[in-house]
Parts: structure tokens; sequence; C-alpha cells
């Protein structure tokens, strides 16, 4: 229920422990991270690598499935709900339920990696995407697996829905804001048709293609 970027924080704390504590010097390491906890990731690593922490050292892959890098639309939409339904006395006790969803779930918004994204800002009232763009890390080879419950290529489904949480475009990071586009390679990216979002876990065609990356 935390916020994204202290569960990064915590997450790159644990990393940094884990490799202190290895038997053996360890030589690479590689994380897979399935919908928020690749944004998890991210944040980890760009804080690991602002203090200087060991363990992001020995990154050398990251595997997305079905992250929502530029947000969910259903936190959107439910961030609208809360607005409408408080603007009106006889409905704003209906709001006080939407305001159970966690830090974590309302940071999906746009996908808030940062402290500074979320700092001073109520979370349930509306407000425009401001996140400060956190590129891909250098040096770390990055893939990107989306998925769509759409059987084609170009259906609408995979523009609006995907997964059914996550579109494919936030999935592979793309964004019409060209400082906000994460520049995963062509041959780093993959979409899964007939697949939502939780199947990607047990995927036969993710688990190749992870393969063919990782191999």
């Amino acid at each position: 229920g935390l916020h994204i970027s202290l569960n990064g924080e915590a997450f790159s704390r644990q990393l940094e422990q884990l490799a202190k504590s290895w038997p053996v010097p360890i030589e690479d390491l590689t994380v897979v991270a399935h919908s928020m906890g690749g944004l998890v990731t991210r944040s980890a690593i760009h804080q690991a690598q602002q203090a200087g922490q060991n363990w992001v050292r020995r990154l050398r892959n990251v595997v997305f499935l079905g992250t929502p890098h530029h947000g969910a639309p259903l936190e959107r939409v439910g961030n609208w709900v809360d607005v409408i339904l408080g603007s009106n006395p006889y409905t704003s006790p209906f709001a006080r339920l939407g305001h159970l969803r966690s830090a974590g779930i309302t940071d999906l918004r746009y996908g808030d990696l940062m402290e500074r994204d979320w700092r001073g800002h109520e979370r349930f009232q509306g407000r425009p995407d401001h996140r400060v763009p956190v590129p891909l890390p250098d040096g770390v080879d990055c893939y990107a697996v989306a998925a769509t419950t759409s059987s084609r290529p170009g259906a609408l489904a995979s523009r609006l829905v995907g997964d059914g949480l996550v579109p494919v475009d936030s999935a592979l990071g793309r964004h019409r804001d060209p400082r906000l586009t994460l520049d995963f390679a062509d041959a780093a990216q993959s979409v899964t048709y007939r697949t939502s979002h939780l199947a990607l876990l047990n995927s036969a065609e993710v688990i190749v293609q992870m393969l063919r990356w990782l191999g």
C-alpha cells in the first residue's frame, strides 16, 4: 500500500543487503518484474544509482511484464469518479469509498516513480501528469512484454484496454511526449495476444521470448 517510490527505496535496500550476503561475488543480476513491480524496480534502480549502491553495478537485465510505465486507465477513471461523486452533497459519501485506494494504486494514475512526483499533492484530487522523466538505466538491457486480450494487431482493444488493466502503449513505454517515452529497442519489445494481465505470469510464449532475450 505504500507509494511506489517508498517501495522502490525498500527494494533497493533489500537488494543491497542481498548482494552483501551472497556467499560468492555476484557477477550479474537480472530482475523480472510484473505489473507495478516494474515501476518499483525502475524507482529502485534510479534511487540506487543516486545513492551509489553496489547492487545496481551488477544489474545486467530487466524484463518488464505488463508494467504500466505511463499509468493505468482504471485508476484515472477512478479519480474522475471521485471528483464527480464528491461534487454532489448527495453522492459525496460514496466518494469516500474510493479513498480506500492505497498510495501505490493512486501512483498508477500516471506511473509516478519518485517522491517528488507525489509530494505536496492531495492523492485524490485531479491533477495533470507532471512526472519528472526517468529514462531506462544506461548499461542495462531492458525488455518489455505487453499483452492484449485482442487476437490481432492494431485492434482498438489493444490500444485502449490492452491486457485488461494495462494498455499496450503503456506497457511498451510509448508516450505522446517524447521526454517521457522509454526507448526500448525494437528487438526488446514483444506483444502477446489473447493474453490477460495475470496470464502473463504463466504464458509459455512469454517464457520462450524471455529465454531468447536472456539466453
